[in-house]
C-alpha cells in the first residue's frame, strides 16, 4: 500500500480516508494535521518582505530573511541564532514552510500592519488595497 494524502474538503474525502484506514495493515501510521501554508501565501509574504526591506522603516537596513525572522519572533515562534562560518550569527530554527494556513495568515497580517504603520508602499496590488 503506497502512501496516500487526502485533503478533507468534503464528506467524500472523509469517506475515502476512512476506507484507507480500514484497508491499512497493522502498524500503519496515520497523520492528521492542518493544511500547510499555500504557495500564494508564501509568494505574498516574500513580496511584502521585499517591500519592507526596500523601505527600511525606522532606518533598519535589514535583508528580507532578517525581517522574516523578526516577524516570526514577534508572533512568538522560536528563532535560534547560530554562529555562521564567518562568525556572524544567522537565524535558524522555525521556518515558514512549517506554518499552517492560519499561522501564515497571522504572519501576513502582522507584516501588513507593521508596513502600513511605517508608510511602506506595497508593490503587490492585493496588499495595497
Amino acid at each position: 500500500m503506497a502512501g496516500q494524502t487526502v485533503i478533507l474538503v468534503g464528506e467524500s474525502q472523509r469517506h475515502f480516508a476512512r476506507s484507507l484506514i480500514d484497508q491499512a495493515p497493522a502498524g500503519a501510521v496515520v497523520n492528521v494535521r492542518k493544511a500547510k501554508r499555500t504557495v500564494d501565501q508564501n509568494a505574498k509574504m516574500w513580496a511584502m518582505l521585499s517591500d519592507i526591506s526596500r523601505a527600511a522603516p525606522e532606518g533598519r537596513l535589514w535583508t528580507t530573511d532578517t525581517w522574516k525572522a523578526a516577524f516570526m519572533h514577534a508572533l512568538g515562534h522560536e528563532i535560534m541564532w547560530q554562529p555562521g562560518l564567518n562568525g556572524q550569527p544567522f537565524p535558524a530554527g522555525f521556518r515558514t514552510s512549517r506554518l499552517d494556513k492560519e499561522q501564515m495568515a497571522d504572519l501576513i497580517t502582522l507584516i501588513q500592519e507593521y508596513g502600513d504603520r511605517h508608510g511602506v508602499e506595497w508593490t503587490a496590488p492585493e496588499v495595497a488595497a
